[in-house]
């Protein structure tokens, strides 16, 4: 849901369209800390990526990228750091840095291990045409997705969340590609 602020607030402005995976992080960290914000939809079916006035927020031309005041900020965890570091604290980001370490190590797990299996299953079995798919490719990224998973049960069989009992930034990212999976 996008939020509007008061009019003597600064807006924060998320561009991306709401059904990319990576737009997703975001949208539940701005709501997670209750924030006001304008979504912006860019992106896909919306284009847009290549206008200049994006490219000169973002020179990758890719979503998402989040406006807070004078600060720009793009790629999904660097945007979902930004704000945990900036608007919660104690909620979503621990000041302790052993703590967040815990958040950031299975943040950058996600990232570097699980997203590419389950990023290439997806585009494999979701987006690719049924004529052009290719099965062993497909069982192959289903199988190490499916480990990937494992690991991340058998580490939370002792806890409530990914960082440990309370729910963190770390939860975001892994809970993004789950919403998907399921």
């Amino acid at each position: 849901m996008d939020r509007t602020k008061s009019p003597n607030s600064p807006v924060l402005r998320l561009w991306g369209r709401l059904s990319s995976c990576n737009v997703q992080k975001a949208v539940w960290t701005l709501e997670e800390l209750g924030l006001d914000y304008e979504r912006i939809d860019v992106g896909g079916d919306f284009g847009g990526l290549d206008r200049p006035d994006y490219l000169a927020l973002n020179p990758h031309g890719r979503i998402p990228t989040l406006v807070d005041g004078a600060v720009v900020v793009w790629e999904s965890e660097a945007i979902l750091r930004y704000l945990a570091a900036r608007y919660g604290v104690g909620r979503l980001w621990d000041d302790d840095p052993a703590k967040r370490a815990v958040a950031d190590q299975w943040m950058a797990w996600t990232a570097a291990s699980l997203y590419p299996d389950w990023i290439r299953l997806f585009w494999k079995l979701v987006r690719m045409p049924p004529s052009r798919r290719d099965p062993k490719a497909i069982e192959r990224h289903r199988r190490a997705t499916v480990g990937h998973y494992q690991a991340l049960d058998r580490h939370l069989a002792g806890q409530r969340y990914i960082a440990g009992d309370d729910f963190s930034m770390a939860d975001i990212p892994a809970g993004t590609t789950l919403h998907r999976w399921f």
